[in-house]
């Protein structure tokens, strides 16, 4: 297909429906926004233009979209309607020759092959217009879409307007086209708003375009959402596209209805995932791991065979061979190193973990730096937070910190040092030494005030 392709996603609508003052296009599915799950559906082709076309909190779209590279905004001040949508990108195209794909910006679960098929037979066929069909079930409220043998389309006429016999028909309208632009343009800039609604319709166009043909696609893929139901009912979809990929491709999912995985999340071969397991953000789980039940992992990397269960990482990397759980919690991009234990009661905050160092249970490292093959002993705290800022602790490889440490940070604790239990250390150690700080140990006899002996 060597025809030039600009693309136009319809994202201006504030979705009253949706009850919410997060505008429709941004609320989330499976990991991404709407409007990302539409972009991704262009995965297969290469436009040489991507247009978005914003109103309703038209900024906050924009920034929400920022790192997607290469797109353009125009603005749809006032909402009337599809075709009026359309002929804001007519300035933006000034002498573009090619095609134009029209999309919607609440319509996420189209699938890139669709859209890739969809511009193929647009091609293979020469047409002015090519109209994404639906045979639905149950078609009430859709526009009908009525052709011939060869699929050249024919007429669309609304339900409304349909009588019992045209009703019979159950292919519909996806509102989603490809327009050869210079045929467009022989006809959108005159479109009238000559109905109830006072809008611009897309649809109006097809009539004075030829030739154009339907194309069928599954009814899910084309799926509005419209309200907090329909986005539940996509999330079942699009969570099920992604675990079935997953589970094709090599991975157990045990009680996978139990799991969600969002789409931005790899995973690798050989991963088992237990189930009450959630993957979110940019996750990457390596090869051999076994994750869960109960994790949740976010925005992080879990290194080759690394075993985590009841457990919640975010925002970190956790490296190969390690020992996570049950009920740690690792964040803020802290680092572990190889073949570490991270056990039960353990919480990493922006710290970096030595390779083979272990902090098995009840403690707390937060602004931490440990070395290699350190041993946190049971309720090890490092104390980083002065009530303003917030200070680090070094410790040392091989160094052992004994039950209860209280480490007072800014700190240094040398290689090959031995903490003794109890200790509050608020002073620098020098390595291979034993170091304790402990009140000494007082007996006080009769101790029991008089109310209490006299029971």
């Amino acid at each position: 297909m060597a025809d030039a392709l600009a693309i136009a996603i319809l994202a201006a609508g504030k979705g009253t429906r949706m009850r919410s003052a997060l505008p429709k296009v941004l609320h989330r599915l499976s990991g991404l926004t709407l409007v990302e799950n539409v972009i991704a559906s262009t995965a297969l082709v290469v436009p040489t233009r991507k247009i978005v076309i914003v109103g309703y909190e038209a900024e906050q779209v924009k920034s929400a979209l920022t790192h997607i590279p290469d797109l353009e905004f125009v603005e749809q001040r006032q909402q009337l309607g599809t075709g009026h949508a359309v002929q804001q990108v007519i300035p933006a195209l000034a002498g573009f020759t090619g095609n134009l794909l029209v999309l919607n910006g609440d319509v996420p679960l189209l699938r890139p092959e669709t859209v890739e098929r969809m511009l193929q037979t647009h091609h293979d066929n020469n047409n002015a217009a090519t109209i994404l069909t639906a045979q639905m079930e149950d078609p009430t409220g859709y526009g009908r879409v009525f052709t011939d043998d060869n699929l050249v389309v024919k007429e669309i006429i609304e339900h409304r307007d349909c009588t019992l016999a045209q009703r019979e028909n159950h292919r519909t309208n996806a509102g989603i086209y490809c327009f050869r632009w210079s045929a467009l343009m022989d006809v959108l800039p005159y479109l009238k708003a000559d109905n109830d609604q006072s809008e611009y319709y897309l649809t109006d166009v097809i009539k004075d375009l030829a030739p154009v043909m339907a194309m069928d696609t599954a009814p899910a893929e084309v799926a509005g959402i419209n309200n907090r139901k329909q986005l539940s009912a996509a999330e079942v979809v699009m969570q099920n596209r992604i675990k079935d990929e997953l589970m094709l491709s090599g991975i157990t999912l045990i009680n996978a209805d139990s799991i969600t995985i969002d789409a931005t999340v790899t995973v690798e071969p050989d991963v088992i995932i237990e189930p009450q397991t959630h993957l979110r953000g940019n996750c990457v789980i390596k090869s051999g791991c076994h994750i869960g039940p109960g994790a949740l992992i976010e925005n992080s990397t879990i290194g080759e065979n690394t075993r985590l269960v009841h457990s919640v990482v975010s925002d970190s990397a956790v490296a190969a061979g390690g020992r996570i759980g049950p009920f740690a919690h690792i964040r803020g991009q802290a680092h572990v190193g190889e073949n570490c234990r991270i056990g039960n009661f353990v919480e990493v905050k922006k710290s970096t973990i030595g390779n083979n160092t272990n902090a098995a249970h009840l403690s707390y490292l937060g602004d931490a730096e440990l070395g290699e093959q350190v041993n946190v002993g049971a309720g090890t705290i490092t104390v980083n937070y002065d009530g303003r800022n917030k200070h680090k602790t070094v410790i040392g490889d091989r160094t052992k910190t004994g039950a209860n440490s209280c480490l007072v940070a800014p700190i240094t604790i040398g290689a090959d040092t031995t903490i003794g239990a109890g200790s509050v250390l608020t002073k620098d150690v020098e390595g291979d030494c034993l170091v304790f700080a402990r009140s000494p140990q007082k007996s006080i006899p009769g101790w029991k005030p008089k109310y209490l002996r006299d029971e």
